[in-house]
């Protein structure tokens, strides 16, 4: 079993990467290699700015090539919950712009012709319990009304999406897409490069400092001077990022592959092929890989990533997956990582400006569709074009007693176990 993400494993390699110190000059300096960063990146180029790029290690090689591989419609909210809260108008504003996300990796994929087996293949949210599907049914009855071919599937019909009896219902959004992450990364990361954009790795941002005309940048691979400053860094541990640290709480997400399974098996287990995520608090993501492997995933510890934890967290996966796959039980696993999930306090991103640079962080989970559609959306804004940034209205004060290191995840943890056993 490899302790590495099977996304990285697999990805052709990344051949375009800018060589030797940085130019002394940009017009914008992109801060972080990941989707966000590339995205903008891609489309700064495109409009004609010189761009560089600063990655502290490997190019789409964090979150963006560590994740469950499901870029998927609707919010991380229940729907109704949070029409409540922030207003009907707002809710549907925010739950289109995941959809416009989805749409905007579609568009890129196609128009770039990136090689990562993307394909629209529905979510399926399955009931862990019966109460759970009675929600699901109240959100369906919401969710109609701004999704029209959402649909509500009882638990008689489930068979013929999924191959387990641990299910009470689901509700399928059918516009959500999965694709190759790793490869999307490599394609995305060329393409931007073909539009004339620097992409430098082992560059690590060091300091910024705000100068008459824009900012100085120090990094591993020397000081460049930029008009304008990006920030795609999610919250990095390097670099002068404090104050998005204090903002920002990583938790550990996990991940296990199987061998590759024969269609027969997997037309038992999976019929349909979709994305499937699971109710609970602690819940589940599962996936097919392009070549035949069960992806399953989940926040099987509160801990952060590291190889020991990652092999912790992968026995607990490996149990669950055969509690829900009974004839998986005794199936080789050949992958088995982690990566870090970046949350905001109410686990709706952030995107604007900071000290005059621009960012877009905070995904909280859904940020493959999100990530690559904030880095188009803050090209424009950059141009001028506030009104393009989604979030553009929502605060987003400091944690209290947060400074970056999150002491508290084991009570959050303990809290949303309760949570699963009681409701």
């Amino acid at each position: 079993m490899k302790l590495e993400s099977y996304w990285l494993d697999t990805a052709p390699p990344f051949k375009a990467a800018a060589q030797g110190a940085v130019p002394s000059r940009a017009d914008v300096v992109v801060v972080g290699g990941g989707f966000t960063g590339l995205s903008a990146a891609l489309a700064l180029a495109q409009r004609g700015a010189t761009v560089v790029l600063l990655e502290a290690g490997r190019i789409a090689g964090e979150a963006s090539g560590r994740n469950g591989g499901q870029c998927n419609t609707g919010l991380a909210h229940d729907y109704a919950d949070l029409s409540s809260r922030l207003g009907e108008d707002r809710a549907r504003a925010y739950y289109d712009a995941y959809n416009d996300a989805v749409r905007t990796v579609d568009t890129i994929v196609a128009r770039e012709a990136i090689d990562c087996d993307f394909r629209r293949c529905g979510k399926l949210k399955l009931a862990a319990k019966p109460e759970h599907y009675d929600k699901l049914a109240r959100a369906w009855e919401y969710l109609r009304k701004v999704e029209s071919d959402v649909k509500l599937v009882p638990r008689e019909s489930l068979a013929s999406e999924i191959g387990s009896d641990q299910y009470y219902g689901g509700l399928l959004q059918p516009q959500g897409a999965q694709m190759h992450m790793g490869k999307f990364g490599v394609g995305l990361a060329e393409a931007a490069s073909r539009a004339g954009a620097l992409l430098f790795q082992d560059a690590a941002v060091q300091d910024i400092e705000r100068i008459s005309g824009g900012f100085r940048v120090k990094s591993a691979r020397g000081e460049i001077t930029a008009g304008q400053v990006f920030l795609a860094t999610g919250n990095s541990s390097l670099g002068p990022f404090g104050h998005f640290r204090r903002r920002l709480v990583s938790v550990g997400s996990f991940i296990i592959a199987t061998e590759p399974l024969s269609r027969e098996v997997l037309d038992r287990i999976t019929p349909s092929r979709r994305n499937y995520v699971t109710t609970k608090n602690i819940g589940n993501y599962f996936r097919i890989t392009p070549d035949d492997r069960l992806l399953f995933g989940g926040r099987a510890r509160f801990a952060l990533s590291d190889p020991k934890s990652d092999a912790k967290s992968g026995k607990i996966l490996q149990q669950t997956m055969a509690h829900v796959f009974p004839e998986l039980a005794n199936t080789r696993i050949d992958y088995c990582w982690g990566g870090l999930v970046d949350m905001t306090a109410d686990r709706l991103p952030r995107a604007g400006q900071h000290e005059g640079m621009f960012y877009s962080l905070g995904y909280s989970g859904h940020g493959v569709q999100m990530s690559v559609h904030m880095g188009q959306k803050m090209a424009d804004v950059m141009a001028g074009r506030a009104e393009s940034n989604p979030w553009r209205d929502l605060d987003w004060p400091a944690i209290p007693g947060y400074h970056g290191k999150a002491w508290f995840l084991p009570f959050v943890g303990a809290y949303y176990r309760l949570q699963d056993i009681l409701h």
